[in-house]
């Protein structure tokens, strides 16, 4: 006999997206001109069509949400455009500390727009996300490839001792953006087709059920493969970001605490591996990781060697608590400070408080995709939706950790603030299918009470659905033991 339980319906909320919208537009553009006002003593030139264009983009964005999703989380958006505001301010305000001035933020700019095309172009085409399902091998191959298109010869370049780009002519971009969103929905349609196979007891150590030795297969290809990208592309941050993903996502679709641990046991093993290739078989091409582990754990044994995270630890220092004011700071004594180390130049300008209100803006995208895998009923959204958020948080961990040298520092990107279209345009698209997946979540269901999307309160509507998904095994084992 089957239970009733009451499933929530949710309002459309998209008044008041557009209330949030327009206060991070605001925001992000208020920061544009207090950074000209201090530095200059006037408003920036032709402010007014630049504001048009900034509200331009975040009205197009809010227009097809409520023509296509208009179930969508309503935060989702207004967080993404603050940032990206943010970020704009702050690279204007490294091109006025450049000799001569440069005019980065006229390019940023345009990836933002070429990132809200993409937004607005997933949920025109995929308006569902259950039909990616389908193409798990293929996304997973597609996905590989990206990662590892670097290492062609002809077509691969290697930048600051790394080799994660792939430049064609003019144009150069990072493969391994794009590829986090492949290789995560391709894990998601994996793992729901293989997670009763993956939860499987094997041997019970320190009362911990062990995965069993015939299941270890996708997990081994994946630490490979990040092995790989850290040996050839000597690239540390995607390596990791790659095998936390999936690991992660094991954890979420099996429930067993063993994948985890078994996980940390083969990072350990891995960084041991890079450890006795740099110390003992003095591998020369790994010198820059050396000096990545140098500045991690002594960064004052060599100052001019460690010189890049010494001068960001120095300006943040400097910024204190409330920072010195935008425009009033000197970011750009910082090596490279508009794409690694732009979490540093919010330190300095606004401050430990500014900075931790970067990383919590950050926080709240991951907790609403989280709650979007939480409120869903089928298995494929859920579990990519829950892989999306853990790629965006250990992406924001790793690369904060970095620069406040919490962690070695790596090559990745601060989402939607740092200077580069790679980035910015993979992570707005991510955002995208976050939004989609919480519009087929949210929306109302075929019931036999009429439901009201407009009404003011949240309604409750009786059916005979049992639990079903990911999330609600543990809770169908306890009631069958009961």
């Amino acid at each position: 006999m089957s239970s009733t339980q009451m499933v929530v319906v949710h309002r459309s909320r998209r008044n008041i997206e557009l209330l949030l919208l327009v206060f991070a537009l605001g925001i992000g553009f208020a920061a544009y001109v207090v950074t000209s006002l201090n530095l200059y003593g006037e408003l920036p030139e032709n402010w007014g069509v630049k504001a048009g264009l900034w509200l331009g983009l975040g009205i197009a964005c809010h227009a097809a949400i409520r023509w296509r999703i208009p179930y969508a989380d309503p935060v989702l958006l207004p967080c993404v455009f603050l940032l990206n505001g943010i970020g704009l301010a702050l690279i204007f305000r490294l091109d006025q500390a450049a000799t001569p001035p440069s005019n980065d933020v006229v390019t940023q700019f345009g990836w933002t727009g070429l990132g809200v095309v993409g937004f607005i172009a997933f949920m025109i085409i995929f308006g569902d996300h259950r039909p990616l399902q389908r193409f798990t091998y293929t996304l997973g191959l597609t996905g590989l490839v990206l990662l590892l298109l670097p290492l062609m010869p002809g077509i691969g370049r290697e930048i600051n001792g790394s080799q994660i780009w792939v430049g064609i002519g003019p144009f150069s971009f990072q493969p391994a953006e794009i590829a986090k969103i492949v290789l995560t929905t391709a894990f998601a349609s994996y793992l729901v087709e293989r997670r009763e196979v993956l939860a499987l007891a094997g041997r019970r150590v320190l009362g911990i059920d062990l995965p069993r030795a015939r299941d270890l297969g996708p997990i081994l290809i994946v630490w490979a493969a990040s092995l790989l990208v850290l040996l050839a592309q000597r690239d540390l941050g995607t390596s990791m970001l790659f095998f936390g993903m999936f690991v992660m996502m094991l954890y979420v679709a099996t429930e067993r605490p063993g994948w985890p641990l078994l996980g940390v046991a083969m990072a350990i093993i891995g960084g041991l591996v890079m450890f006795l290739l740099i110390t003992v078989a003095k591998v020369g091409f790994f010198n820059h990781v050396l000096v990545r582990l140098s500045s991690w754990l002594d960064p004052f044994s060599d100052y001019d060697r460690n010189f890049q995270i010494i001068q960001g630890q120095f300006g943040m220092a400097w910024g204190g608590l409330l920072g010195r004011g935008l425009g009033e700071g000197r970011p750009g004594l910082t090596p490279l400070p508009k794409s690694d180390f732009i979490a540093t130049v919010v330190g300095e300008e606004l401050g430990v408080a500014g900075l931790m209100a970067v990383v919590l803006l950050y926080g709240i995208i991951v907790a609403r995709g989280l709650r979007t895998a939480l409120i869903g009923k089928e298995a494929f959204g859920k579990l990519l939706a829950a892989g999306l958020s853990f790629t965006f948080a250990l992406q924001v961990f790793t690369i904060i950790g970095g620069v406040t040298r919490l962690l070695p520092l790596t090559g990745l990107t601060t989402p939607f603030m740092s200077q580069g279209g790679s980035s910015l345009v993979s992570n707005w698209v991510l955002v995208s299918i976050l939004m989609v997946i919480s519009h087929q979540f949210r929306k109302p269901v075929a019931t036999a009470v009429e439901v009201d999307p407009d009404a003011e309160a949240t309604q409750l509507i009786p059916t005979t659905n049992e639990s079903r998904g990911l999330f609600g095994r543990r809770r169908r084992r306890q009631e069958a033991g009961a």
